[in-house]
């Protein structure tokens, strides 16, 4: 399903595709996650024929006209502070999707599925 996003200029539809993308990216990108954990058998199958999945681990759910939620499945490095990468894999999740997109972010949600050491 698309979010629609209007401005003075017309709408832009948005798939949830994308935005489970552009949080993927910006999840992983912060210091303390080594990677996203399936959330799915769809993630897992696509894992095992090799293929890179960038929504791997990311649920995109629209809560309004303009606004969703995320929902994150992650892998934390070993000795790192839990509050600290979630607050700012928070921050940054929220900010590039509402910067790239134009949605508006209402919850990130984050899962510590496993804990790896480097």
């Amino acid at each position: 399903m698309a979010i629609s996003v209007s401005n003075e200029m017309g709408t832009v539809s948005v798939s949830e595709d994308l935005i489970a993308t552009i949080a993927g990216y910006a999840t992983v990108e912060n210091y303390g996650i080594v990677g996203m954990c399936a959330r799915s058998a769809g993630d897992a199958i696509v894992e095992l024929f090799g293929r890179e999945n960038l929504q791997k681990g990311v649920l995109v759910e629209k809560v309004g006209d303009n606004q969703v939620d995320v929902s994150l499945h992650v892998a934390l490095q070993y000795g790192v502070s839990l509050p600290a990468v979630s607050q700012n894999t928070k921050q940054n999740v929220r900010y590039r999707i509402e910067d790239l997109t134009g949605v508006s972010v209402r919850d990130v949600n984050i899962f510590v599925e496993s804990i790896r050491v480097q």
